[in-house]
């Protein structure tokens, strides 16, 4: 913001002296933040853990809590991403194991083909699979209680629907 219009004695500022009457005519209700009052259009952003739901922005400021309902809404949405992880992981297991038995039935030298093809769609999977764990691990960190629990909910639900066959033990250290 440019304030190169108002009139700022700052040495009288360094020598302590009075300037209060140098703004006393001026308007300050473009100052955003200089304020006392908090607007009600904000992103609540906490670094540390809190039960409050006010104001409360999930990732992006678009998903922005602004009531209990919104609240509930959010935290059954947060339940079905988490659970959709689990989902996720299943279907790229289910994957894996199509084309072990796939690579197991072709001729020899198509065998490689059919090998490299699945290795790029693997990686493919690998990635979106990681991106959506990070996106959870951004939902977990607003340090909100509810939308923690919501995220353990959820990844336990789809564990629970989803991992059926696999073992509790996680190859990797996200979600």
């Amino acid at each position: 913001m440019d304030h190169s219009h108002h009139d700022h004695d700052h040495a009288a500022m360094l020598a302590g002296e009075d300037h209060s009457s140098h703004h006393a005519g001026m308007d300050h209700s473009h100052h955003h933040g200089h304020g006392s009052g908090s607007s009600a259009n904000t992103c609540n952003m906490n670094m540390l853990f809190t039960w409050s739901h006010e104001n409360l922005c999930i990732v992006f400021p678009q998903w922005r809590i602004t009531s209990t309902f919104s609240l509930i809404l959010s935290l059954v949405a947060i339940v079905a991403l988490a659970a959709g992880y689990e989902a996720i992981r299943e279907g790229v297991r289910r994957y894996e194991t199509a084309v072990a038995k796939r690579a197991e039935t072709v001729p020899r030298q198509n065998k490689d083909d059919v090998k490299k093809r699945a290795h790029v769609v693997k990686a493919v999977l690998y990635g979106f699979q990681n991106f959506y764990a990070f996106m959870i691990m951004l939902i977990f960190m607003t340090y909100n209680g509810w939308v923690m629990l919501a995220c353990s909910i959820g990844a336990g639900l789809g564990y629970l629907i989803f991992g059926g066959e696999t073992t509790i033990a996680k190859e990797t250290a996200c979600h």
